[in-house]
């Protein structure tokens, strides 16, 4: 795959809130300025790195023919296939790649291969100084919401929570991919509406808000607590999903999102696909540890969106000024980039 038209370019190869004072005060205010990106178009060069773990060939060959037949020149970070432990590659290698891929100029957008885990021991190095004059898209999600909450903190940068390139059909499909190439290639809105049959569809308190969608991977946002990645989630919809966390550990983070005040702060909750959340017998399951750590917040509660690591998938503008409809069940996200 790699050798099938390749050729170097630019480091990469071608293919055919709880936070300290200081840190607060010293960051630019996303939820007042949401910087946004050009629309993607047919030609633009596209960086793929690997800021955590290392992603499958071929898997990885799937998603870069997904990204090529919609017209976009595919580039991958040089270390995208390292590994280093349960790294792809040292921390070092991993943050060189993306920070070329996010100030290269000709680099129009910045596609993670895969999550796992490893964002959060370089995020605090990025680079985001061209970032504020030259935007660019960045998707990912899972453990790439630690990426997506400094860029959001650092620059104001809408981000986009959608699938990676580490692409399984089986679990994306047609309807993924399409979710994902409007949400970057077009200026439209995005609405997405509760499937009553994810796991948090349940979860419902009646009402309308708005504000900027904000979070990502539950377990990375209780991680970033008091970090530099961690946005303000003052009169923000918390948006928040999560993977093989069983119920306590759900109400673990939760009861830790209310204790330092972020869960007082919000205008309304957004809750995306709970992945394989399985308890002991006779305990709550996750849709009933939800609906106690939530329902006394006096906010709108939408629950049962796809949106995380279930199956079908759908991408959604983070830091993109949004709606929740509890009631109609139906969350309304502002476009996440601009004309060009």
């Amino acid at each position: 795959m790699l050798r099938m038209g390749a050729a170097a370019a630019g480091g990469a190869v071608l293919v055919g809130s709880a936070e300290p004072a200081s840190a607060s005060a010293a960051a630019p205010d996303g939820a007042r300025r949401a910087l946004r990106a050009p629309v993607l178009a047919p030609g633009d060069r596209v960086r793929v790195v690997s800021p955590g773990g290392t992603p499958n060939p071929t898997t990885m060959a799937r998603g870069i023919e997904i990204l090529r037949s919609w017209g976009l020149q595919v580039e991958l970070g040089e270390h995208v296939f390292a590994t280093y432990g349960y790294l792809a590659g040292t921390d070092a290698q991993r943050l060189a790649d993306l920070n070329a891929a996010l100030t290269d100029p000709g680099v129009r957008a910045v596609f993670a291969a895969r999550g796992g885990y490893g964002t959060q021991r370089i995020v605090d190095q990025i680079d985001v100084s061209r970032l504020r004059r030259d935007p660019r898209v960045v998707v990912g999600f899972s453990d790439i919401t630690s990426i997506q909450g400094k860029l959001w903190r650092e620059a104001g940068l809408v981000t986009f929570y959608g699938p990676m390139v580490n692409w399984n059909d089986a679990r994306t499909g047609p309807e993924s991919a399409e979710a994902l190439r409007r949400a970057v290639m077009t200026t439209d809105p995005i609405t997405i509406t509760r499937d009553p049959a994810e796991t948090a569809a349940p979860v419902l308190v009646p009402g309308r808000a708005s504000g900027p969608l904000l979070g990502g991977c539950l377990t990375l946002i209780s991680t970033s607590l008091g970090a530099g990645d961690a946005p303000r989630f003052d009169d923000a919809i918390l948006f928040f999903e999560d993977v093989d966390e069983a119920p306590y550990s759900i109400d673990r983070m939760l009861t830790e999102l209310r204790r330092v005040g972020v869960l007082a702060r919000i205008a309304g909750v957004a809750i995306g696909q709970i992945t394989n959340s399985v308890g002991d017998p006779g305990e709550w399951d996750a849709a009933s540890v939800l609906k106690d750590r939530l329902y006394d917040l006096g906010v709108p509660v939408l629950g049962g969106l796809r949106l995380g690591h279930g199956n079908g998938q759908l991408t959604v503008p983070l830091g993109a000024r949004a709606t929740i409809d509890a009631e109609a069940g139906t969350l309304t996200v502002e476009p996440g980039v601009r004309p060009r």
